[in-house]
């Protein structure tokens, strides 16, 4: 074979693959067509009956050289990279994206600045049980210079039977305590028709994991005038996770805290397991502050400190923890709460890391 013989060869193959780019491209412009058309009637990307169809038209069709096996593999990679191209648009669309939006959220809740690079502390019992009790805990949470105090009002819990919270007078001793101490109050609300009520004791209204796809107390805390933590679901992936922060977003509220807390695996040997990786995943594709409940994460005291500590180095903007003044006897929860010497131990060990910013 002479040299020119092989070079025609070449820049024939040089032609197709230029042509097969131009093909591809252009195959891809479409997808994104479809791909639109298809969030516009809330179809999901992948059609498996649609990919069947095209694979076996390869099989009818193909005449060689190369198997039809072979063949299919190069389709099968084709129609991924274009299922990826949609699901990459949707991600674009979603108003709580980094795409959407480059510069981070900040949010500012009593003169506390959340989101702004300085990383800080919630605290506070799992349960208000008694105006005593929260205010003890709340003396403590002020003489550390944190800012933020959680405390549960209404707790849905798994069994009926447990200790489901003080509700409205909950919210209300919370509400007597921030103004006492000058903190910021966050509580958790577990039906869209508190939502209202709420704002008028609260600082920060809280979605529990239970209710991440409650997508009604979703839409009802969208059309709130208070910022949201929103927690993530026990068994919730990352993308279901930004979609239920969507939900709240669309509805009208852009101040959203999305807080890491575990997701339920087989492990046991902690209550829930602390996906730690999620928060530089949420960092990447939001522009919204993250949390991490190390307490419910973990459910166990002797943990708190090194998931903590594995949080702020990660990234997070704060830590949630919960503290009571004498866990043996809390209501709910007892064997995952700090006592008063536990916690000044806690926030000692954080405090090199620049948690603290002092109030």
């Amino acid at each position: 074979m002479s040299e020119n013989t092989l070079d025609g060869l070449r820049g024939q193959i040089d032609k197709i693959d230029d042509q097969l780019l131009e093909l591809i491209n252009q195959r891809g412009i479409i997808v994104q067509k479809i791909g639109e058309l298809k969030k516009e009637k809330g179809v999901d990307p992948y059609d498996p009956v649609r990919e069947r169809a095209i694979m076996d038209k390869i099989a009818g069709r193909n005449n060689g050289p190369f198997e039809t096996g072979r063949v299919q593999h190069i389709f099968k990679e084709i129609l991924k990279i274009a299922l990826s191209l949609q699901e990459e648009d949707r991600r674009k669309a979603l108003l709580v994206s980094r795409k959407r939006k480059q510069e981070n959220t900040v949010i500012t809740i009593r003169g506390e600045r959340i989101g702004d690079g300085e990383q800080r502390l919630i605290a506070g019992p799992c349960s208000v049980e008694s105006f005593e009790q929260t205010a003890s805990v709340a003396e403590q949470v002020k003489k550390h210079g944190i800012k933020f105090l959680r405390g549960g009002a209404f707790k849905p819990r798994t069994s009926p039977y447990d200790f489901q919270g003080l509700g409205v007078e909950g919210l209300q001793i919370l509400k007597k305590i921030a103004d006492k101490y000058d903190l910021a109050v966050i509580s958790e609300i577990v039906s869209p028709h508190d939502i209202e009520m709420a704002q008028d004791y609260l600082d920060v209204i809280q979605i529990g994991a239970r209710n991440m796809q409650n997508f009604e107390l979703l839409k009802a805390a969208g059309q709130a005038h208070k910022p949201v933590l929103l927690k993530r679901g026990l068994a919730a992936t990352i993308d279901e996770f930004m979609k239920a922060a969507e939900y709240i977003y669309y509805s009208g509220n852009e101040n959203i805290i999305l807080c890491e807390r575990g997701i339920r695996t087989f492990e046991r040997a902690t209550r829930n397991t602390l996906d730690i990786s999620a928060v530089p995943i949420l960092k990447q594709e939001t522009h919204l502050p993250v949390f991490v409940d190390v307490t419910h994460s973990t459910g166990r005291r002797d943990l708190l400190i090194p998931t903590a500590k594995a949080a702020l180095a990660i990234g997070a903007d704060g830590v949630m923890v919960e503290v009571h003044p004498d866990p043996s006897v809390a209501l709910s929860d007892s064997e995952q709460q700090m006592d008063f010497k536990q916690f000044d131990e806690f926030v000692k060990a954080l405090e090199p890391s620049g948690l603290l910013t002092k109030a």
